[in-house]
């Protein structure tokens, strides 16, 4: 049986607060706990007007604490813009207050300039190309069996779940290497799907944490009563996507009624790329294609990304969908 689980960046909207994008991902976390999802992820960006999730572990505490059931977790922490001992104090903070909820997705990429790399008195590049070790001393921090020269206190022994994220081979073969379950960004960055989830299953090691290969798959979903809608509902973060890659980015914008009729060449090709991973339709539509890219990659968790400019739009779109995939 397929898991479901949302992922949030946290999106503000043009008009809107930070405090009401936090308000909103609360909101969308209590609709996806009650809509039977097993997670709720929260993704790492910094100084970016539209993204309101920097304090990733302190809008995970505040989300666990709005919900009973639901794992909390990141999707993922980019451990070059931290220490390995800062996130195990973190997360054993949250498996702490919250036990046997907390989730650990852990990204390489730095997605940093200069001013960033200041911020955060980083050298991000030199971060990045430590990331295996850095995640081998991070599941040191957190495990009971090994012993550090240090103790992270909360951290040590703690009972939070390790994913790696990815959207290259780099990600899926040391996941494969470390025996951890492996999440590929795919709502965006689909290009290597296909490639990284045959390595990772045919070089998976078993660990401690995992006897076998799990593999979990990222999709934009925009679901309503009528296809039209549907596209509505997705045009927001369609403009949102040609804005951040065509060097433009912004909060999140109004939809605009056929916008993908409006694009010229270019932005229609980021558009078509992008939507790979996609389910825009009625909750039949949603679920057809929700199933057939299930089929396609044998995913065993399917997370479901897609900001919309109203939040009620989106646990409305999230309601529908899953009432078709669980039916």
């Amino acid at each position: 049986m397929t898991d479901y689980s949302v992922l949030d960046l946290v999106p503000v909207r043009e008009g809107g607060t930070v405090s009401d994008a936090l308000a909103a991902a609360t909101d969308l976390a209590v609709a996806a706990e009650r809509a039977g999802c097993k997670r709720f992820w929260v993704a790492e960006h910094h100084a970016m007007d539209g993204i309101a999730g920097g304090a990733t572990s302190v809008v995970l505490a505040h989300i666990a604490n709005a919900t009973q059931t639901i794992r909390i977790g990141s999707g993922g922490i980019m451990l070059p813009n931290h220490t390995p001992f800062q996130i195990a104090e973190q997360f054993g903070t949250l498996a702490a207050l919250f036990p046997g909820r907390v989730d650990l997705g852990l990204g390489r990429a730095p997605g940093a300039g200069p001013e960033l790399q200041r911020a955060l008195r980083k050298d991000l590049h030199r971060a990045a190309e430590m990331f295996p070790h850095d995640v081998v001393e991070l599941r040191a921090f957190l495990s009971a069996e090994d012993e550090t020269a240090i103790r992270a206190t909360p951290g040590h022994g703690s009972d939070v779940e390790m994913w790696m994220l990815g959207s290259s081979l780099f990600g899926a073969q040391l996941a494969a290497r470390l025996g951890l379950p492996y999440a590929f960004a795919s709502h965006f960055a689909p290009d290597h799907l296909d490639g990284a989830l045959e390595l990772y299953r045919r070089t998976f090691e078993p660990g401690p944490a995992l006897d076998r290969p799990h593999v979990m798959v990222a999709m934009n979903l925009f679901c309503a009563e009528n296809t039209a809608e549907a596209e509505n509902l997705a045009s927001s973060q369609l403009q949102s996507f040609v804005r951040l890659r065509t060097g433009k980015p912004g909060k999140l914008p109004p939809p605009l009624p056929d916008y993908r009729a409006s694009l010229d060449p270019r932005a229609r090709a980021i558009v078509d790329h992008v939507g790979q991973a996609s389910a825009i339709g009625t909750p039949d539509e949603v679920a057809s294609q929700v199933n057939a890219f299930i089929a396609r990659t044998g995913a065993d968790e399917v997370v479901f990304g897609g900001a919309t400019f109203e939040p009620e739009a989106r646990t409305r779109s999230l309601a529908l969908a899953m009432g078709a995939l669980t039916a």
